[in-house]
């Protein structure tokens, strides 16, 4: 340990004078209260360092202690279920020992230390294994196998290994001797540092949808697994209910939930509706798959910036794994608030509205750990990350935004008239836009339909078409229209308010398979074809609206069950009916 001393305290920020043993990125213990910091400056007479704690009543001339190893995180059964800090220290364990306020200079471990696993030893005696390799499986929770994987900075012959039974994450499993004549002792958990991705064999391409059951995201604007997605909308517009709704309901196998810098209520309501989720796809609680990090915007500054980078560390372990993860950073604008406060303390010089220059560099670093990939162990696996933004005021033209445009290829902009008009989710579709669709669509026509994206396009075609009809509404009114673009205004209303719009309390349409996505689009678009052809014949919009159809197809999402989609053909049969009666 250095005689390292505090010289000035700024905030979050402390500078230590002279020169020091410390290095960049290094994790220290400040003060006599050993508070966590980060090494983020190095001069030759100064050492500056942010620290993930309150700094109240820290003193110059307090020491400084060196740990020698990069702010990481701790990996292995057990994260599921739990609920993080920013810097991965677990909530309830803190909770019970300090009540509701987290102590200064608390040190837990991140994993239970004392509970047992039933551990499968999946190699044996003089077996070569390298970096990824999985050597030991223990079921984490009743949902998910936690496969126990060696550190890619590891490779070399197992030893020896112990036989199957009940093991803590701290017990040796194996031993293995590296390529330079080390002996490790494997245990069930490993360190990984937050700011450095994990190791990839390759990357593949990103061409399957993570379908979440809401048709406006799944049909008009989907995100690829693997993919990246920005929920850019001003404060009640829904962000967090649309990313409640996304990690209820993909078909991710982990969920990964990062709340940076956001209110102690709506946290709160987080962790409660997720403890009490039934899972729809296994039957048991949602939690069962899913890691909570808690950093609300009462919590050290500091610690907010670090936790979007646990977040998607965690997200990187399980996809090694195998397996499909999606996380849910709500807000990446309070994540770079953080990262304006520290920049200001360090007198760096701002760019626009303060930000630091180094803003898109490092929402680029954070969206590029998504992808699908092929995992070192030859299994694939994908992280697809969907981050909230929270433009003040709506203003999409603000550096948060438009930089976060820059690197994500899907952007669900929401909507303030359309969330205030109770219409959710409240996706603006003419400004919102996915570039997955190109890479999806062989998907969508080999298990959907070969029409699912001819009937898409079709869909938004009128939904542009009735934009710019209303502008001419707004100016003259309705009935100079003729009434071919009467019917393009009345079935655009079918396609807002009977697809778009979704009622998240209501059994049938909280999540709807893909199957009756397909089938609604084709029913509009069926009763839009048909309507056509009538009003060609110089028939009165006015008799196809007192056929009541238009206003069925509007209820048609709670009055066909997800389990019955033979209903909509007969809707189909009831259009034909009418329509054919009203030609004769």
């Amino acid at each position: 340990m250095s005689e390292n001393k505090i010289y000035g305290i700024n905030g979050p920020v402390v500078t230590v004078k002279g020169e020091t043993d410390l290095s960049m990125m290094e994790t220290v213990y400040v003060g006599n209260s050993r508070l966590i910091g980060e090494v983020i400056r190095l001069q030759k007479d100064e050492t500056t360092i942010q620290v993930y704690e309150e700094t109240a009543g820290l003193h110059p001339g307090e020491p400084v202690y060196s740990t020698g190893s990069p702010l990481s995180v701790t990996l292995g059964p057990g994260l599921l279920g739990n609920i993080f800090d920013g810097i991965e220290r677990p909530l309830p364990a803190i909770e019970k020992k300090f009540g509701p306020f987290i102590g200064r200079g608390a040190q837990f471990s991140p994993l239970d230390t004392e509970k047992k696993y039933a551990v499968t030893v999946t190699v044996k005696p003089g077996d070569r294994i390298s970096g990824g390799d999985v050597y030991a499986t223990c079921p984490e929770t009743p949902v998910i196998t936690h496969k126990v994987m060696l550190s890619p900075l590891l490779s070399g012959e197992i030893t020896e290994v112990m036989p199957d039974g009940e093991y803590t994450v701290n017990d040796t499993v194996a031993k293995l001797k590296t390529d330079d004549g080390k002996t490790v002792n494997l245990t069930l958990m490993q360190k990984w540092p937050i700011r450095n991705p994990r190791p990839i064999a390759g990357r593949l391409p990103a061409n399957k949808p993570l379908i979440t059951g809401q048709r406006i995201i799944d049909t008009v604007f989907p995100v690829a697994k693997g993919g990246a997605a920005a929920i850019p909308g001003g404060f009640g517009t829904g962000k967090t209910m649309t990313q409640h709704q996304l990690a209820k309901w993909c078909d991710a196998d982990i969920i990964i939930y990062v709340g940076c810098g956001e209110r102690g209520n709506e946290m709160t309501q987080v962790l409660t509706e997720f403890s009490e989720l039934v899972d729809p796809r296994t039957g048991k609680p949602l939690l069962d798959r899913t890691v909570l990090i808690a950093n609300t915007s009462n919590m050290p500054v500091a610690a907010r910036e670090a936790s979007i980078y646990t977040g998607i560390t965690l997200a990187e372990y399980y996809r090694d794994m195998g397996y499909h993860t999606a996380l849910m950073a709500d807000s990446t604008s309070r994540w770079a608030e953080a990262l304006r406060e520290i920049s200001g303390r360090l007198e760096e010089m701002p760019a626009d509205e303060g930000f630091p220059a180094y803003l898109p560099s490092r929402l680029s670093e954070f969206y590029e750990r998504s992808g699908y990939v092929q995992n070192l162990n030859g299994t694939e696996g994908s992280i697809t990350l969907i981050g909230a933004v929270s433009p003040q005021g709506s203003d999409f033209s603000e550096p948060v935004t438009q930089n976060t445009k820059r690197f994500t290829r899907c952007f669900w902009a929401l909507d303030k008239s359309l969330a205030y008009a109770r219409h959710y989710p409240a996706i603006n579709w003419t400004l919102s836009y996915s570039e997955y669709i190109g890479d999806l669509s062989d998907w969508y026509r080999d298990n959907i339909s070969p029409d699912f994206i001819k009937y898409r396009e079709e869909l938004c075609a009128l939904l542009m078409e009735e934009s710019s009809l209303m502008e001419i509404v707004k100016l003259i009114g309705a009935d100079v229209l003729p009434d071919d673009q009467k019917l393009i205004i009345e079935i655009a209303r079918v396609i807002r308010v009977g697809f778009l719009q979704q009622n998240a309390f209501h059994a049938d349409d909280t999540y709807v398979p893909l199957e009756k996505q397909f089938k609604m689009m084709h029913v509009i678009l069926h009763l839009y074809h048909r309507a056509k052809e009538v009003i060609a014949r110089q028939i009165p919009i006015s008799k196809l609206l007192a056929t009541g159809l238009f206003d069925k197809l509007v209820k048609m999402k709670y009055d066909v069950p997800n389990d019955k989609l033979e209903m909509l053909d007969a809707d189909i049969q009831e259009i034909d009916t009418a329509l054919d009666s009203i030609l004769r």
